[in-house]
């Protein structure tokens, strides 16, 4: 429901359009990892894997566990609550491995939280936490390297931008783009398998980027 929910509501605020790598695909019981910039993106994210015919069970912060309608929504359709700093936070590692091994797809941000810029200017990826690698660790799971641009036009900075930009974007219209690279299978120990998530995330935000004509992107 939530990714069909998206899939109506992102054309509102904005123009996406996806792209895949030539060898892209979602095997079952693969890890969709994508960059996190701002509160929108999950949105932009499902709409666009929802055009793909995948609808993945998220990993996310349990706050919103906490909000009416949509934690109610969230607890109905499996999707996984992530207690960071925590005793509980093993628990989410737990229910995802289960998801995997039931062949779902499971999409998490390895970032593990929002950048503290206020800007609505692109950037690469930051440092990855080490969750994903130790899930890769327990499944053996392949890692879908999804990269998404533009979602910071619709929303971000203080609680005042995030609200007006949210306000503004069905008139702004701003280009969002979400690309999605080729499946690869992390091997070497947890730094290694986290560096080599995060170079995968960083080529397909890249991709996006460019797509929608992003400084930072375009520079590097």
């Amino acid at each position: 429901m939530l990714s069909r929910i998206a899939d109506v509501l992102v054309p509102a605020v904005g123009r996406l359009s996806v792209t895949t790598d030539p060898k892209a695909e979602f095997a079952p019981g693969s890890i969709i990892a994508a960059n996190h910039t701002s509160l929108a993106d999950p949105a932009i994210v499902l709409a666009a894997l929802h055009r793909l015919g995948v609808e993945p069970v998220i990993m996310a912060t349990a706050g919103l566990w906490r909000i009416p309608l949509l934690g109610r929504a969230l607890a109905r359709e499996g999707h996984i609550p992530v207690f960071r700093g925590d005793r509980r936070a093993a628990a989410a590692l737990d229910t995802a491995t289960e998801a995997l091994r039931q062949g779902r797809l499971v999409l998490l941000y390895a970032e593990g939280g929002l950048p503290h810029r206020k800007d609505a200017a692109e950037a690469a990826p930051g440092t990855f936490r080490s969750g994903l690698s130790r899930l890769v660790e327990r499944t053996g799971a392949l890692v879908v390297p999804v990269g998404q641009a533009g979602a910071r036009r619709v929303t971000s900075g203080n609680v005042a931008k995030q609200l007006a930009g949210l306000a503004t974007a069905p008139l702004r219209r701003p280009e969002l783009h979400v690309h999605v690279g080729a499946p690869l299978e992390l091997t070497g120990d947890r730094a290694g398998r986290t560096a080599g998530a995060r170079s995968a995330v960083t080529a397909a935000w890249r991709t996006a980027a460019t797509h929608i004509g992003e400084p930072a992107a375009l520079a590097a």
